[in-house]
């Protein structure tokens, strides 16, 4: 039996107990130190594939190449959510650079 020590990621204390689940079914952990900000914790942290960097930039270059929201939803495996957000907030992005560009 190998036993893996596992510290608060808040403080760096040692002792923790584990304390049920989360809704995705992670396995949750509460620090015993009084001090800690924070009081409970999970070790498994995997954010949402549509909010990565690289993601966001294929959206946009799949976009200008002429795919729909649809298709570069199935071909991301993300939600058509995500793409509509993504574009939207590019759009505005580009009209507040050129915005910046003219006025110079």
């Amino acid at each position: 039996m190998i036993l893996i020590p596992i510290r608060c990621p808040h403080c760096q204390n040692a002792n923790i107990c584990r304390n049920g689940r989360t809704s995705t079914g992670k396995q949750r952990y509460i620090c015993k130190n009084p001090e800690c900000p924070y009081k409970t914790f999970t070790l498994e942290v995997h954010p949402y594939y549509g909010s990565r960097k690289e993601v966001k930039e294929k959206i946009t270059a799949m976009a200008v190449n002429g795919s729909g929201i649809r298709d570069t939803a199935r071909t991301l495996k993300i939600s058509p959510v995500t793409v509509l957000s993504e574009l939207k907030k590019t759009k505005k992005n580009r009209k507040c650079e050129s915005k910046v560009t003219s006025s110079a």
